[in-house]
């Protein structure tokens, strides 16, 4: 993500930070009160977003509901598009976020982005017709894209390097939790009224208009949090940016550490103008005219480098087998689903899909603790595999079976603890796991755009499993969940055989592992290495030696 971590040129340096800094990790956040009420407040976003994900499967299955939006409900493709136009907002608002996120900083840009989102939300959660819920979901989506690639943004900026990776961890598992509550919220408003023809059509404007708290919290509280002390370098605002960095460390801004990570963020963005400079020397007015060429030259060098190219390849089919797993289809029409499976009356489906939330948010907890240790490629193979027998099973007892539930109850149960082991597997593998390896392939001067390039097939191919999956389960019944099941199958194939294990490797390794004739990684470090002379950084790094020298002699 543009702006994330600074891979220094000098090891010495890192290493000195990471001995003054302390502890990272999870204990590093503890440690931390400052950083750690930052990431927990950050953490907003993903549970707006994960909230998001999950509130409108339940709503779509009540009652209420569904005698307001007959129209819509009652017909399968239709009923696609109001889930899936909020995805295709979502894209939207991932691609226009970098602009604004440079333009406007990145703590305004989630302010505009949360009255966008809130707008949605109001009309939705007013809607008397299909309309406005197809209107309000857009606007609603736009908001979700937008904050789904600003908060992240914003929170690896302001925290120190050596948390980084838990905040990261902090993110997913708020996405999840999102997931979780918005189920039970599902459940517990589908009573108001009764949950047959009594029911009240709060049972679903509530947990809809719900959505506003976290919203309302994260964009009136943002306010009162720094700017990102990368953006005010950016700008030219370097005495704020130190006195950022001093604040939320706890520490004096002449302190080794704040010095160190404040010329760091100052390499970095000499670094980026020079590449820009080197490149395009006659795009360098910064007139609108310039940077929009700049920007869109700067993704067609992805495509027209072999290495990169392949990169490019990499990222999107990730995420493009992380939604044709047939996740979000779980996610959207959970409680159909589980009626279809023979779990009779909406309320025991809509407990079935709370538990969807419950094991999801469960398996994500390991597997962002021991990413490391295991590597990548043995979480996103076995997960997908395991998925695919998931999906497939359930395709054979459904087709056995989706006529006689009734007399083959132990059949529809176990079909049901599939779908939970099928939401752990996820939760644990390709949750988390697509989005790291999506972020860690680029060398640092194309970071920022190979992320926005796996983000927006994310949510492309989200758009499109969400407007097709009513009509598969409508026209294709239990093949619906064998088509799934192939292409969480063929995920697997496609991690074991083409994506290379890239934990634990430094930038220009990733160059070699990915074949490039000219390391790019190299070319950056090396230039990255001359900034920091040029900064002074090297007299940090003579300290480190100096004290390891004295501890030699003592």
């Amino acid at each position: 993500m543009a702006g994330g971590v600074v891979s220094s040129a000098n090891p010495e340096t890192a290493r000195l930070r990471r001995r003054l800094v302390g502890q990272s990790g999870w204990a590093g956040l503890v440690a931390n009160q400052r950083v750690f009420f930052i990431a927990v407040f950050a953490s907003l976003g993903g549970l707006l977003y994960g909230y998001n994900q999950g509130v409108f499967s339940g709503v779509l299955s009540m009652t209420s509901f569904d005698n307001r939006m007959a129209s819509v409900v009652d017909h399968s493709g239709p009923k696609g598009w109001f889930v899936a136009i909020l995805e295709l907002g979502a894209w939207f608002g991932v691609l226009v976020t970098g602009y604004l996120a440079d333009k406007l900083s990145r703590k305004y840009t989630i302010v505009l982005a949360v009255c966008v989102f809130c707008v949605g939300v109001i009309v939705q959660s007013a809607a008397f017709h299909p309309s406005s819920i197809f209107g309000g979901r857009f606007i609603t989506g736009m908001g979700v894209g937008s904050l789904s690639m600003a908060v992240p943004l914003y929170n690896a900026e302001l925290a120190p390097p050596e948390v980084r990776g838990s905040l990261v961890a902090l993110q997913q598992l708020a996405i999840t939790f999102g997931i979780m509550v918005s189920f039970w919220i599902d459940y517990g408003t589908n009573f108001i009224g009764g949950t047959h023809q009594s029911q009240s059509e709060a049972a679903w404007r509530i947990p809809l208009a719900l959505q506003l708290v976290p919203a309302i919290t994260l964009g009136v509280g943002i306010l009162a949090m720094p700017f990102s002390p990368r953006w005010l370098v950016n700008n030219g605002r370097e005495d704020e940016a130190l006195a950022v960095l001093s604040q939320t460390r706890g520490l004096p801004p002449d302190s080794e550490i704040i010095q160190i990570e404040f010329l760091e963020i100052k390499a970095q963005y000499i670094f980026e103008k020079e590449i820009s400079l080197s490149k395009y020397p006659h795009l360098q007015d910064a007139s609108f005219r310039s940077d929009f060429k700049l920007g869109a030259l700067d993704y067609l060098s992805l495509l027209r480098t072999r290495t990169l190219l392949y990169r490019v390849a990499l990222a999107t089919l990730t995420m493009f087998f992380q939604q044709w797993t047939g996740v979000n289809a779980i996610l959207y029409y959970a409680p159909s689903i589980f009626k279809d499976l023979g779990l009779t009356g909406n309320t025991i489906s809509l407990l079935a899909t709370g538990v969807v939330g419950i094991v999801m948010f469960l398996a994500t907890i390991p597997a962002v603790i021991w990413v490391d240790k295991s590597g990548r490629k043995p979480l996103l193979v076995s997960g997908a595999f395991i998925m695919a027998a998931c999906h497939i099973i359930i395709a054979i007892l459904t087709g056995l079976f989706h006529k006689s539930w009734d007399s083959h109850r132990a059949a529809g149960w176990a079909a049901c603890v599939l779908v939970w082991i099928f939401a752990m597997a996820f939760g644990y593998s390709w949750g988390p796991m697509a989005w790291v390896v999506v972020a860690e392939i680029w060398p640092l001067s194309v970071r920022g755009k190979g992320v926005s390039i796996g983000a927006s097939s994310n949510w492309m191919n989200n758009f499109i499993v969400g407007q097709v999956t009513p009509t598969m389960l409508t026209h294709i019944g239990f093949g619906t969940f064998l088509f799934f099941g192939v292409f969480s199958f063929l995920g697997g194939v496609f991690i074991l055989f083409f994506f290379p294990e890239t934990k634990g490797l430094t930038l220009e390794e990733m160059d070699d592992l990915f074949g490039a004739s000219e390391s790019l990684a190299a070319e950056d470090q090396a230039r990255l290495a001359d900034i920091n002379r040029r900064l002074g950084l090297d007299q940090y790094a003579g300290s480190e030696k100096e004290q390891d020298e004295k501890r030699e002699i003592a």
